[in-house]
């Protein structure tokens, strides 16, 4: 059997799904296994899968109704807990691409360090070649190390794609069917189970800027998802004590959730969401303060100004000066 199976969830990709498979195929290590989840794409995707299934015999086709991103991974997990004696998994979305080291490189960071996840960096691109892989030793650092790191892979850590994992880490863990930020909800769960991650500094996955995909789409109800998703986090580490995690999470739900509101306050057609959206940033506001991510001061203004905006700039100064005075930030 394979040792490392690669998930690509296939869906209205037909222009970019042929470079994608093209640079799995491509692959320096060929012990692999390679599952393309159609799911239920209205296009030729799933033809094409099925033809690259007749001509090379490590590929295997799952055709399903549409369930969106998360529903196809895990008919990908599922496929490899039911089918698959492989001891990794890898994700690649269908309009990305790889390295032809990307498999070697990742598969040889766990062998060498003992990690049960491997990351390398992402190279965000609109259509052009990676750069040159680098083989140089992987770094073993500890999952608060890692995730919570902003030079780290430019603090993308969360995204589920450009690692390499241990199976055992998805045995009881699936993507959330039906929500937008699938990865902020998902990938944190697997490094903090994994406890370390052995890390690449080179960039081995093209992450392309799809023009036409969802996440650049205007704002809609579904990208509360991720303010879900940050809640979640702080939840989770307060109940482990990562506090990491805990700042990481705090910080970057007042930024989200100031960010949602604005987009949000672009279109009329919402206005029915901007209430909900300024309470999101007031807890947030509250939970930054809390835990000494995101301190009251002049500094932070701008968004209690959001948060508040029936309140004038003098009464915030004078809350910030009260602050101040019984020992806050």
């Amino acid at each position: 059997m394979a040792a490392i199976s690669v998930i690509v969830p296939v869906y209205k990709v037909e222009t970019y799904l042929h470079r994608c498979v093209d640079s799995i195929l491509n692959q320096s290590f060929r012990d692999f296994e390679l599952i393309l989840v159609d799911d239920g794409s209205p296009d030729n995707c799933g033809r094409i899968c099925d033809d690259y299934a007749g001509q090379d015999h490590r590929i295997r086709v799952i055709h399903q109704e549409n369930g969106g991103l998360s529903a196809a991974r895990n008919a990908g997990l599922d496929w490899v807990f039911a089918h698959s004696k492989s001891t990794w998994l890898t994700f690649v979305d269908s309009d990305d691409w790889v390295s032809p080291e990307y498999l070697h490189l990742l598969y040889q960071a766990v062998l060498n360090t003992g990690c049960r996840i491997s990351a390398c960096g992402l190279f965000r691109t609109s259509g052009e070649g990676l750069p040159e892989a680098l083989r140089q030793q992987p770094e073993r650092l500890d999952a608060e190390a890692y995730y919570c790191s902003p030079y780290i892979h430019g603090g993308v850590t969360a995204v589920a794609c450009s690692k390499l994992y241990h199976r055992s880490l998805f045995q009881n863990l699936r993507f959330p069917v039906g929500k937008l930020h699938e990865d902020e909800l998902t990938t944190y769960l697997a490094v903090y189970q994994a406890g370390a991650v052995a890390v690449i500094q080179g960039q081995l996955y093209a992450y392309f800027q799809n023009p036409t995909g969802i996440m650049l789409s205007q704002w809609n109800p579904k990208r509360m998802h991720l303010l879900e998703a940050m809640e979640q986090q702080i939840a989770y580490a307060k109940q482990r004590g990562y506090p990491g995690l805990l700042r990481k999470a705090s910080e970057q739900y007042v930024y989200c959730a100031y960010e949602q509101l604005n987009a949000a306050a672009a279109l009329p057609e919402q206005r029915r969401f901007w209430g909900l959206l300024r309470r999101k940033l007031r807890r947030a506001l509250a939970l930054g303060r809390k835990h000494r991510a995101f301190p009251f001061s002049w500094d932070t203004l701008w968004a209690y100004e959001r948060a508040y905006p029936m309140k004038p700039v003098w009464w915030l100064a004078q809350r910030i000066k009260e602050t101040r005075s019984k020992g806050g930030s």
